[in-house]
Parts: C-alpha cells; sequence; structure tokens
C-alpha cells in the first residue's frame, strides 16, 4: 500500500470516528455512533496490520482471539452499576498499551533521533499516569480502596516532585551520561507515583470526572506514542480521544457546577469552614447549625409542594441513584403519584 493511499484510508477513518462520535450526543443514534467508532477503530486495527505487513502473523492473531474472548466474557458479566469502573480500567490499559509501545520504541537499538527519543518518553510518562491512575479510580469506585480523598502530608509537594522529576528523566532520555534503560526505569516509577498521588485525593463522588479526564490522557498517550513511532493514524486517533475526553470533563464540571483544580486537589464539593475551636463560641455554632437545619426543612417543603403540584413527574436514574441503591424508594415514589392520577415517567 502507497503512503498516499494509507493516508487517504486514514483520514476516512478518523473521520467516521469523529462522525460517530458526533451520533452518540442524541439518544436515538448513540447506539448507531457507538457501532461506528467501533467497526472504524477495529478498521484501524487491520490497516495498521496490513501496512506494516504482519497482517499473517500468528501469535499477533492468537493474542487477538484471547483478548476478544477475555472482552466478550467480561462484558457480559459486568453490571450496569459497574460501568465507570469498566471505563476507568479501559482507560488504563489504553495508557499502558501507550506505555508498552513507548518503552518499546526507545529501547529497541534503532536511530530514532531525538525528537522520537523525547516523544517516547512523554508518552511512557502519560501512558504510565494514566494507567496507574485508572487503577487507584477503578479500586475507589469498586470500593476496594477508600472512596474518601486521602491527603498525606506535603501532598503537593510530592505531587510536584514527582512530576518535575518525571520530566527531567525523559530530558535525560537524549543524554549519553545516563544509560537509557536506567532513565526508562526511573521515569516509569516517578510517573507511576505521580499517578498515585493526584488520583488518591480524589473523592468517590468525584471520581466519575477523574475518569474522563484519564480517558483524555489515555488519548494524548496514544497520540505521543503515535508521534514516536511515526504514525500519523495513532496520532490521528489518539488526538480525537484526548479531546473529546477534555470535552467531556469540561461538561460533566458544569454540570456539577465543580472545578477540575479542585478534584484534583481534594477539595470537597462542600469546602469544610476552618475555625479556631477556643475562638468559636459554643453558642454560634448552635444558631448556626439551627439555621441550616431550617433552611433544609424549608427546601424540602418547597420541593414537596412543586412536585405534588406538578402535571408530569419526570425521573431520570443516574449513576448517584443506582449507587444508592435507590430503585425501590423511586418505584415507591413513582406508585405514589399513579395512584393520585399523576403520570409518572
Amino acid at each position: 500500500m502507497s503512503d498516499t493511499l494509507y493516508y487517504i484510508v486514514c483520514a476516512v477513518l478518523v473521520f467516521g470516528v469523529l462522525i460517530g462520535i458526533s451520533m452518540m450526543s442524541k439518544v436515538k443514534s448513540a447506539v448507531a455512533g457507538n457501532l461506528l467508532s467501533a467497526l472504524c477503530m477495529a478498521a484501524a486495527i487491520f490497516l495498521t496490520l496490513y501496512k506494516y505487513e504482519i497482517l499473517t502473523d500468528i501469535y499477533l492473531w492468537a493474542a487477538m482471539i484471547i483478548g476478544l474472548v477475555v472482552g466478550l466474557i467480561w462484558a457480559g458479566r459486568i453490571k450496569m452499576i459497574e460501568m465507570p469502573q469498566v471505563v476507568a480500567l479501559l482507560n488504563g490499559f489504553g495508557g499502558a498499551a501507550s506505555a508498552l509501545v513507548a518503552a518499546i520504541s526507545v529501547l529497541d537499538g534503532s536511530e530514532i533521533g531525538v525528537f522520537g527519543l523525547i516523544t517516547g518518553g512523554l508518552a511512557l510518562a502519560v501512558g504510565t499516569v494514566t494507567l496507574v491512575g485508572s487503577l487507584v479510580a477503578a479500586g475507589k469506585l469498586h470500593k476496594v480502596l477508600s472512596q474518601k480523598s486521602v491527603v498525606w502530608n506535603n501532598h503537593q509537594a510530592l505531587t510536584m516532585g514527582s512530576a518535575v522529576i518525571t520530566c527531567v528523566f525523559v530530558v535525560l532520555f537524549v543524554a549519553e551520561s545516563v544509560p537509557l534503560p536506567v532513565s526508562v526505569i526511573m521515569c516509569t516509577v516517578f510517573s507511576a507515583f505521580f499517578g498515585v498521588s493526584f488520583s488518591i485525593r480524589v473523592g468517590g463522588a468525584d471520581m466519575p470526572i477523574t475518569i474522563s479526564l484519564l480517558n483524555s490522557l489515555s488519548g494524548v498517550a496514544g497520540s505521543i506514542a503515535g508521534m514516536a513511532i511515526g504514525d500519523p493514524l495513532l496520532v490521528a486517533i489518539g488526538g480525537v480521544v484526548g479531546a473529546s475526553g477534555l470535552l467531556l470533563t469540561q461538561i460533566m464540571c458544569r454540570s456539577m457546577n465543580r472545578h477540575l483544580m479542585d478534584i484534583l486537589l481534594g477539595k470537597t464539593s462542600a469546602p469544610a469552614v476552618k475555625a479556631d475551636v477556643q475562638t468559636v463560641e459554643v453558642e454560634a455554632v448552635e444558631e448556626i447549625e439551627a439555621a441550616e437545619i431550617q433552611i433544609e426543612v424549608e427546601a424540602e417543603k418547597e420541593n414537596t409542594n412543586v412536585i405534588q403540584n406538578a402535571k408530569k413527574v419526570i425521573i431520570i436514574p443516574g449513576y448517584g441513584m443506582a449507587l444508592a441503591q435507590a430503585q425501590q424508594l423511586v418505584k415507591q415514589i413513582a406508585d405514589k403519584y399513579e395512584a393520585k392520577v399523576k403520570p409518572a415517567i
């Protein structure tokens, strides 16, 4: 296959992925859009195998078949409430793949130049951060790890320090004074620590936003890895994933009235008020608590009146409702309104 034809087919496949993503923004076309994007990605895999003349590699086919079987079995057993954990793990797998591609490209002994070494180091770092951060996110959502925000002593300094040291070892990829394998290992270690450090302090309620950000990072890692090995298709697809993940992160932050930096810094949606116990009078605290309770009671009454006077009630199930196991309560509410001849949808 000529390079010109390869670039044309790559452009068509990337355009197909973009159309699929656009279709997923509407309920009626979401399934078809997902299928279109998946088919374009499958075609991109076979195109890459054909382009680099490895389509007939029996070991490659065996690996893909094993992955396909495991994926189908896994998908069949996963519950919908566990889908965020699955997305987190898939993001991690994408980051791991990019990190492996980057590590192999810089360690295979061929001359890839300064640009290839630097982009390979960046892909290794971002891919490792994505992998480790995604594992922590999945662990928090699956309650294997504590869902509370975990903040260490000097947490910010440790996070920034690991990021700086990671960048230093990426630069050392081109330095002859430090053996390349040593730089690869140290870059992996410190980027993994950064992945733990920035994700462990995110609370469980904000973890879906973090997963969306990690999805973006997996695309960025893939795009940089494509630069390292000189594959324009991987660069383009990774860029699409990175951009769409970042847009989704912004939309989720806006919908939840949260700031991304607050989430990554472990700040709760309702920041705690710091006060000196010795200077705050007990009576003042009691007055504040009483006022808050009164406000909550009045708000509940107002919401109840609004719902009771509504001509139509729409219940929209979401991840929070599923996580709280509120299905039975929702059913009870729906039965009450149906008994009053008020439609519940």
